[in-house]
């Protein structure tokens, strides 16, 4: 114990050094066996404002910690069978070519991969698989106001909520910038209306007849007043807007290229061994 503490007391004071001997010179700070912990292999446990007890508190801990993992794992070396040591070895090697082969594949992707996506294409594809985008859940573009109950002029929000002129609207941000709790457009995009009841604090049972009913709702609590201007909306089961599933469409073109590109790379590497007798079929 005393020697450890002597070991780490060394180390607190190397940290201070930063001669050219310390960075050719390694510093062992343990060692289970044949193997031995350095310092530099070692997080940087010792950081500013931390006191000296309390840095050789968290190195021996880390210590502690490395050394029952090194005894522990020099145990199971010593005491498995050698097949499970084949068998190890096997998914070891395994792993490693997957992992090697995953990396390079990648690096392909970058440096040649096209993942340039037109308008046209996203909506030549959207056109051509239109089965493959019926909406699972109803969705709406809206508006949506919380405004304290004691807000002037609220009358005239009500009118320039339910406007669709841009100048009326300007009118209408312009006032919730002011006495608004939350005002949004949700970036004139569509949205899940589940999303939108979370807004409005209030739980819709038939979210279809509720939209098919209302364009414009009003509801308030102890401390707010709710307002939402429904601009547009669609029904579970229909066709999902263009807009809506775009990002999706690219991801699922850039996945199939992805795919596609992989299989012409594993081809290619693969007839140009043949070619260059590298690779025999006995």
């Amino acid at each position: 114990m005393n020697k450890a503490i002597i070991i780490i007391c060394g180390i607190l004071i190397l940290t201070g050094c930063n001669s050219k001997h310390n960075l050719t010179k390694r510093t062992a700070v343990a060692e289970v066996g044949n193997t031995i912990l350095y310092y530099d292999e070692m997080p940087k446990l010792i950081q500013r404002g931390v006191n000296e007890v309390d840095s050789v508190a968290l190195i021996q801990n880390y210590i502690n910690k490395w050394a029952k993992r090194q005894l522990l794992l020099q145990k199971a070396e010593d005491n498995l069978s050698p097949a499970l040591k084949d068998e190890i070895d096997k998914q070891l090697d395994e792993t490693r070519s997957n992992l090697v082969i995953y990396q390079y594949q990648q690096q392909m992707i970058m440096e040649k991969l096209d993942t340039l996506l037109t308008d046209t294409e996203l909506e030549n594809y959207y056109t051509s698989n239109e089965n493959s985008f019926v909406l699972t859940s109803n969705i709406v573009k809206a508006l949506f106001i919380k405004l304290p109950l004691e807000t002037p002029d609220l009358n005239k929000i009500r009118v320039l909520a339910r406007s669709n002129d841009q100048k009326e609207l300007q009118k209408l941000e312009s006032i919730c910038y002011q006495f608004a709790e939350k005002f949004d457009d949700f970036n004139e995009d569509w949205i899940p209306m589940n999303r939108l009841s979370v807004e409005l604090n209030q739980n819709i049972d038939n979210e279809e007849d509720f939209l098919k009913r209302n364009t414009f709702i009003e509801s308030s609590d102890s401390a707010s007043t709710y307002l939402v201007s429904i601009r547009d909306y669609r029904l579970r089961s229909s066709l999902a807007p263009f807009e809506y599933v775009k990002d999706d469409i690219k991801r699922i073109i850039l996945n199939s290229r992805r795919f596609e590109f992989i299989q012409s790379l594993e081809n290619g590497i693969y007839n140009d061994a043949l070619k260059k007798n590298s690779f025999k079929i006995y």
